[in-house]
């Protein structure tokens, strides 16, 4: 099969033949029809830490067709049309992966390929409501969106929401599930066109982070947050808890403004705020976004789509940090043999 393999001596992406994987008697068979790209496999590119014997296929996010299955697969049959969990592993606390927890794409081989064989625990039928296209958006974000805001935000309703740095998958996913729940939530970005957009598809408000006084702004246009999921920290994540009202949660999943450098003891304590770090989630988790996405029919929100045979200029854009929404990648030329 051909299959977009990471050469670990340049760290580029190139289109190679690979032996076609073999199922387990617990294995699904995917061919795949659509994946999309995250910033995890960015950084993998960026920090050049990899290093393996074999060639390593990168890619979390999946979505296609049960084209073989193996021989204790339940619930699941030939001709399925699915989405792939790519949180393997989880372990048996609910509140923090265990030692033997993956993301899908290394070391076990991802979705960067034309099939990919998978243990039948991490397969869900793909929603009815939502083309190829659309089902590659979820995984890697959805998921990640759904414990940052239900979970570790412990979203209740009546809640004020604030999105940092809106445009990123995981944020729009964030706005969508928050605004299908009924709540009112506000965004912050470096570029007021997103801001707009974010307004469009039903956010309250927004603000520019480069705006000086852009948290005293904010409060004064909200009246404070109950919920703040960042991906931002950095410098001013300070801010974040100045406008956070009192018993307020903040889950933080990034680092894409870099460490966090001050922070107000008293106001964490006296405020009694909750900070709390997140990332991905647990299989459970993964069903239960599954299901809210099915149920409130949301659709997520896609900026381009690339050919897989285009990853690399896919890449670029998501690096130039220019996106408003996923990149989605489609696997017809795979598919079509090239």
């Amino acid at each position: 099969m051909k299959a977009i393999v990471l050469n670990q001596k340049t760290y580029k992406l190139e289109i190679k033949d690979v032996d076609r994987h073999v199922i387990s008697p617990t294995d699904v068979l995917v061919q795949l029809k659509a994946t999309s790209i995250n910033h995890h496999e960015l950084w993998t590119l960026k920090e050049k830490k990899l290093r393996s014997d074999s060639n390593i296929i990168l890619g979390s996010d999946g979505t296609g067709i049960i084209t073989n299955l193996g021989a204790d697969v339940k619930d699941l049959k030939k001709g399925d049309e699915v989405i792939i969990n790519p949180s393997l592993y989880w372990g048996t606390n609910d509140n923090v992966q265990g030692e033997n927890y993956e993301i899908l794409g290394f070391p076990k081989h991802g979705t960067f390929a034309e099939y990919i064989a998978i243990n039948q625990d991490y397969v869900c039928h793909k929603p009815q409501h939502l083309s190829f296209q659309e089902a590659a958006a979820l995984p890697l974000a959805g998921l990640t969106a759904y414990r940052a805001l239900f979970h570790r935000g412990a979203f209740e309703n009546n809640d004020r929401i604030l999105v940092t740095g809106i445009g990123g998958g995981v944020a729009l996913f964030v706005l969508k599930f928050a605004i299908a729940m009924g709540a009112e939530v506000y965004v912050t970005s470096g570029n007021d066109k997103k801001i707009l957009k974010a307004i469009e598809l039903g956010a309250k408000g927004g603000i520019n982070y480069k705006d000086s006084d852009w948290s005293g702004k904010l409060l004064k246009m909200s009246k404070g947050f109950d919920v703040i999921i960042d991906s931002a920290a950095g410098k001013d994540f300070k801010e974040l808890t100045e406008i956070a009202n009192p018993g307020a949660r903040i889950a933080l999943f990034g680092r894409t403004a870099g460490n966090i450098e001050t922070l107000s003891p008293s106001t964490i304590f006296w405020k009694q705020l909750s900070i709390h770090g997140t990332t991905m989630g647990t299989n459970e988790e993964f069903k239960n976004m599954i299901d809210l996405i099915s149920s409130k029919k949301i659709h997520p929100v896609i900026d381009s789509m690339y050919s897989i045979t285009d990853i690399s200029l896919a890449f670029d854009k998501m690096a130039n940090g220019e996106q408003f929404g996923k990149i989605v990648l489609s696997m017809d030329e795979f598919n079509n043999d090239i």
